[in-house]
């Protein structure tokens, strides 16, 4: 099993796992580096190539728990500009800019699911449709973004339909 499989396989899962649990965007990047990283260094640990999700997800799982154990010896103190600046997330090829550009209806839903962290049952009360509707829309977001990373940040989709590759695109070179 090497790293680039697991990149292959799961970054895109991985990285809004994260999101959800830590609902800051630099936070979830900083994460997503480090569990890589972790990955990357212990993978001559894993003992069942079978078993390499839930391996890589525990991992995901102990990073972010160091995270908010770091957080919660540290003081910050943020201004506005720092909230500016935490919104713009350059560091993951176009993704502000497509969340961005989604319609209204379906990027109300992955903002409030992904990025605040709210439950899909929450957000279907909280905008007044059914369960299923909010995960339709998630759906077809996904999808949406899906044809966006793959146009123009030149993503590559697998057989099973997930983004796999190196970014390569002229908004962030």
């Amino acid at each position: 099993m090497e790293t680039i499989t697991i990149w292959n396989d799961f970054n895109s899962e991985i990285y809004f796992f994260i999101l959800k649990k830590v609902k800051n965007k630099d936070a979830a990047n900083e994460i997503f580096q480090n569990s890589f990283l972790k990955i990357h260094q212990n993978i001559n640990q894993l003992k069942d190539s079978k078993k390499v999700k839930a391996w890589s997800f525990q991992i995901v799982r102990n990073e972010i728990a160091n995270y908010f154990n770091n957080q919660s010896r540290t003081f910050h103190n943020v201004n506005s500009d720092t909230l500016k600046n935490a919104d713009n997330f350059k560091e993951f090829c176009c993704f502000d800019r497509f969340i961005s550009n989604l319609p209204k209806d379906y990027k109300e839903v992955i903002e409030l699911v992904y990025i605040k962290g709210k439950k899909q049952v929450e957000v279907a009360e909280l905008i007044g449709i059914s369960l299923a509707n909010v995960k339709a829309r998630i759906r077809r977001a996904k999808s949406i973004l899906k044809i966006n990373f793959n146009e123009c940040c030149k993503f590559e989709l697998n057989e099973d339909g997930k983004l796999i590759g190196e970014p390569n695109c002229a908004h962030c070179d």
